[in-house]
């Protein structure tokens, strides 16, 4: 057995259910949870201890699942990306996690820290801020889907009829 690849799956397995779990969570636990907070005056403690935790490990996670998948794709990360025949549908699966990938750290990290108060920003900027981020986490929640199923599909190909 080699043992390289086979911590990169579990490395890639592990992180990719710490992100896609905290995507979730953002989506169908938080947003909804803020608004009630926010209604009662009590958003504070979401916001400044729970979210800002949840986006490090969120944002890290899906770094590490994109380059523990890279890495278990090797040789064949160029035939995957270019959706060569026999690595189309991991390729597809990767390139959803890429897209989802830049989602994180290039628009729903930046936003969130303005809508955080990380970074300073006017409420007009927030407003804004928090629009796009809402909408890049919606989009990746939607993206997660064929997500999972092309990964699924390119490691059992036999199964999915591929």
């Amino acid at each position: 057995m080699d043992y390289i690849p086979a911590m990169m799956r579990w490395i890639h397995l592990m992180a990719g259910v710490m992100w896609i779990g905290l995507l979730y969570y953002f989506n169908f636990v938080q947003v909804a949870a803020l608004k009630a907070a926010a209604a009662d005056n009590n958003a504070a403690g979401i916001t400044k201890h729970v979210a800002p935790r949840a986006l490090f490990f969120f944002r890290w996670a899906a770094l590490v699942t994109w380059l523990a998948g890279a890495a278990l794709l090797g040789k064949y990360f160029v035939a995957a990306f270019t959706l060569q025949h026999d690595h189309a549908v991991i390729g597809v699966g990767a390139w959803l996690g890429t897209i989802m990938l830049l989602n994180v750290w290039g628009l729903i990290w930046p936003n969130q820290k303005k809508v955080l108060g990380l970074k300073p920003a006017t409420d007009e900027q927030k407003n804004k801020a928090r629009r796009i981020a809402f909408l890049a986490s919606r989009t990746n929640t939607m993206l997660s889907i064929p997500l999972l199923f092309f990964m699924a599909a390119g490691a059992h190909p036999g199964i999915y009829g591929f």
